[in-house]
Parts: structure tokens; C-alpha cells; sequence
């Protein structure tokens, strides 16, 4: 196990059927306690993911490719997830993050801010339904590599720092050495 208090997230990014995905996520239950399916079937399968929903007892998400309100929408309405995943770099920025925020508060579920942990912060700290917010150590690594204002992970927490603009960040001087040609 990996300890107490900690909960173990598996991402199939759209890889199963959805018979494939409730056999997989019944032993991943059984086996290793997992809480949290992301993507079982590719998140354009509303059919498959409520499949999978109904016949598994633990969170299903998926939405990290939505590129507009009508795409988290049409999930919603569907009972496709128990979780909305929303990334503000493809979604159409912050006001449509927010708007698909709102129609997910307004279905009484939770969000999830797919990546870019740093763009997601701020706008997330305005929203009540939001769960968490997705932290890789790649973009953890490369946002301080090329950026000033990143925002420290303290015990598990980003917290905006409200004396900058925006989202807080600005080039690194020296971030040219790293440009890929």
C-alpha cells in the first residue's frame, strides 16, 4: 500500500473499451485500493463512460481534451463522469474555464485543473467545486526552468500570491538558453 491518507490515481487516457475498463478497474480496486479512473475510455465515448460509471465504485473522470463549455456540457448532461476535468490551455482560457466550472457546480460535481498547475492556480482559488488540481514534476521542472513567480507545492498546496498580476509568472531572463530550435 502506499500509506495512509493517500488515495492512488491510474490515467488509462482513453486506452480500454469500457467492458476492458470495469474488468481493469475492479482488480484495480481489489488489488491496489485505486480511487480514481481517469479517462477509461476516450472522454468523446459519453456512452462508455457512463458504462464504466455504473458499474464501478469509485471516481470516474475525464474531460482534460474539452475545448469549449458545449464539450463539458454535453458530458454533464450525458452523467458521463463523478468528475470534470478541465484545462484551462485548451478550454478557450480562464472565462470558459470558469463557465465550465459553474455548469459542473450547477450538476453538484467537482472539478479537477488538468496540468499547468501554475496557469490553473489563481482561477481555481475562485471556484468552491474544485477537488485538485493536477501537479506532473515535468511542468513543475520546466515552469521553473523558464519562468520567475512559480508558485511553491507546500505540503501538497499552491497558494496565489496576490501582490502579482495575472497568473503570476514572467519569463526568466535567462530562459532564451533553453529555447528549442
Amino acid at each position: 500500500m502506499i500509506g495512509s491518507g493517500i488515495e492512488l490515481f491510474v490515467d488509462a487516457n482513453g486506452a480500454c473499451s469500457a467492458h476492458q475498463a470495469v474488468r481493469l478497474g475492479h482488480h484495480m480496486i481489489d488489488r491496489y485500493d485505486v480511487s480514481w479512473f481517469e479517462e477509461p475510455v476516450s472522454s468523446d465515448d459519453l456512452d462508455g463512460l457512463r458504462e464504466v460509471r455504473r458499474h464501478l465504485p469509485i471516481d470516474v473522470t475525464a474531460g482534460e481534451y474539452g475545448d469549449h463549455e458545449s464539450y463539458f456540457a454535453r458530458m454533464l448532461a450525458a452523467d458521463a463522469v463523478d468528475c470534470l476535468q478541465i484545462d484551462v490551455t485548451r478550454c478557450g482560457g480562464y472565462t470558459s474555464w470558469l463557465r465550465s466550472a459553474a455548469l459542473a457546480a450547477a450538476r453538484n460535481l467537482e472539478i479537477s485543473a488538468h496540468c499547468a498547475p501554475n496557469l490553473h492556480a489563481p482561477v481555481a482559488a475562485a471556484v468552491p467545486n474544485l477537488r485538485h488540481i493536477e501537479l506532473f514534476h515535468d511542468h513543475r521542472r520546466a515552469d521553473g526552468l523558464l519562468f520567475e513567480g512559480v508558485l511553491p507545492v507546500v505540503c501538497g498546496r499552491m497558494t496565489p500570491d496576490p501582490t502579482r498580476p495575472g497568473h503570476g509568472m514572467v519569463l526568466r531572463s535567462d530562459a532564451e538558453r533553453y529555447r528549442i530550435t
